[in-house]
């Protein structure tokens, strides 16, 4: 997978305000961190915001290595 259409499966998915993505695997898309700020989020405790964001992203991250938030 790469950058782009991790970021664009983000942004088409919820209201972003802030997002950071690192591929952290020498640029082969096989791992990747994110930070998403998101008013998606609000009143959702930290494993429901990282349950939402698996969840968003389920096909992608099948596809990737390692995958942390």
């Amino acid at each position: 997978i790469n950058l782009a259409d991790l970021e664009a499966a983000i942004r088409n998915a919820l209201p972003v305000s802030h997002l950071e993505i690192k591929d952290q695997s020498s640029g082969c898309g096989e791992s990747y961190a994110i930070v998403l700020v998101s008013d998606a989020f609000e009143g959702k405790n930290t494993l429901a915001r990282h349950r939402f964001v698996n969840d968003l992203l389920k096909a992608q991250i099948a596809r990737m290595h390692a995958f942390s938030q």
